[in-house]
């Protein structure tokens, strides 16, 4: 059995058991294979972008003997799937902006019909991810935030659902009187669409790792724009600055989850 790394692990955790998957951007296709080879699924597309990946995704399915399981395809992005091909796409290792393209070039293709599930894992950006799942009716169900060989991923699990059940769903889950702190609506929303509402709801120590290091970087880029000369930097301080503290703020007021405690 293939042995993954924690972050692979837990997108595998968030794949419902019988779906046929499609992992895009495969990374040798580790994660179809561990789905196959411990019968979560019963079949597999590896999706690859460039030869050199999709050549390794070939050999790794080859080498444990799964090719008639796996189907190792070549393209971009969400092309190398049919509609109604699979029920859940996984994408993971990249940034939000490109994810959230990928996920919409599908969308406007028709590449999406009949999935229904979705398990994504973007390097940065989230809030792009979780603003295009809010704007094609996903319903974000899961997260989850974890360190691994010195970085902070999360994991985003979706599932489709019908418009309405989506808004009653995303009304429910984006409800800003999570954040006790006294900001406007639209502030606060944007605060969960950014940290997560899910990650906000139990705020593990990564959790609060993650920001921190954010406003530390926040911070250096004010005292870079404070040596500025440029006259755009003034205001561009200013609104850093702003957003500096509502972030201090809400960190302020949340409280400090941790394994024993839930």
């Amino acid at each position: 059995m293939l042995k993954l790394s924690n972050r692979l692990q837990t997108i595998a955790g968030y794949v419902t058991a019988g779906s046929r998957i499609a992992d895009i951007g495969s990374d040798h296709a580790q994660l179809p294979v561990y789905l196959l080879q411990a019968g979560i699924v019963p079949s597999a597309i590896a999706g690859e972008l460039n030869k050199g990946p999709f050549d390794a995704a070939r050999r790794q399915g080859a080498a444990v003997g799964l090719l008639h399981k796996l189907d190792v395809r070549q393209g971009d992005g969400l092309s190398v799937i049919q509609p109604l091909e699979v029920d859940t796409v996984t994408i993971a290792g990249m940034g939000g902006a490109l994810m959230s393209d990928i996920l919409e070039a599908g969308y406007q293709t028709g590449k999406l019909e009949g999935v229904k599930e979705l398990v994504l894992q973007p390097n940065v950006g989230e809030d792009r991810v979780r603003s295009w799942l809010l704007e094609h009716g996903w319903s974000l169900l899961a997260e989850t935030i974890m360190e691994e060989d010195g970085k902070i991923y999360e994991v985003l699990h979706a599932q489709k659902q019908s418009e309405q059940e989506s808004k009653e769903h995303s009304a429910k889950v984006y409800d800003t009187s999570l954040l006790p702190v006294s900001l406007p609506e639209e502030i606060r929303f944007a605060l969960l669409v950014r940290m997560g509402p899910f990650l906000l709801r139990k705020p593990i120590p990564v959790f609060h790792q993650k920001w921190q290091a954010e406003l530390e970087k926040l911070d250096r880029v004010c005292q870079s724009l404070s040596l500025s000369e440029q006259p755009e930097a003034a205001g561009k301080l200013a609104q850093l600055r702003h957003e500096m503290t509502i972030m201090k703020e809400v960190l302020a007021c949340l409280p400090m989850d941790t394994p024993s405690s839930k």
